[in-house]
């Protein structure tokens, strides 16, 4: 999952909401490093990403991709993921994906103490409306570019959003069967 399900599956407190972004940010123990609520939603951001990687829906996902880009193919499946959330938010949410969108930049805008890369990118979030940005599949394409710039191999990420493409139907029912699971895997943790 990307930042949009992360988000949305972490609790709509303002502390948890910026939680549940730190959790790609911030690093290693917490102890008393953010308030309890930050905290608490950093670790179920990291319990999620486990649970989701762990999945077999998710490994029958990534199975889909070819073989040379199933190592990069987690990247593209979180981003796709989050366009699947997006285009189908009124089934999972209560409130506009804009209002929402809106709130979170509102946090972010007026929080002072961002994680250092959060606080970097924070601005390019807001103006470029990264969440709403996910219900348009095409903008996975530029995310992917500019993912791979980072990369030390970044010839295999290329071509993956064309693999999401042939791939769209069978990869948006796996996440309709994945987030339902992970929607209750967020609010009452691992089922025994």
């Amino acid at each position: 999952m990307n930042y949009l399900a992360h988000l949305h599956l972490g609790g709509q407190e303002p502390e948890q909401l910026l939680g549940s972004l730190y959790g790609d940010f911030v690093k290693g123990a917490l102890p008393s490093r953010f308030s309890a609520k930050t905290e608490e939603a950093i670790n179920l951001h990291r319990k999620i990403d486990a649970f989701t990687d762990s999945h077999p829906v998710v490994k029958r996902a990534l199975s889909r991709f070819t073989v040379t880009r199933r190592r990069f193919g987690g990247i593209a499946l979180d981003m796709f993921f989050d366009h699947c959330l997006a285009r189908d938010w009124d089934r999972y949410a209560e409130i506009t994906l804009e209002t929402f969108s809106k709130r979170v930049y509102g946090l972010l805008q007026s929080e002072a103490n961002l994680p250092e890369r959060l606080a970097q990118i924070a601005p390019l979030i807001i103006s470029e409306d990264w969440l709403g940005a996910y219900r348009d599949f095409s903008m996975i394409s530029h995310g992917l570019d500019v993912i791979s710039e980072r990369l030390s191999q970044p010839e295999n990420l290329r071509g993956a959003f064309e693999e999401l493409t042939s791939l769209y139907e069978p990869l948006s029912s796996d996440f309709e069967e994945l987030y339902p699971l992970l929607m209750k895997f967020a609010k009452f943790g691992p089922m025994v």
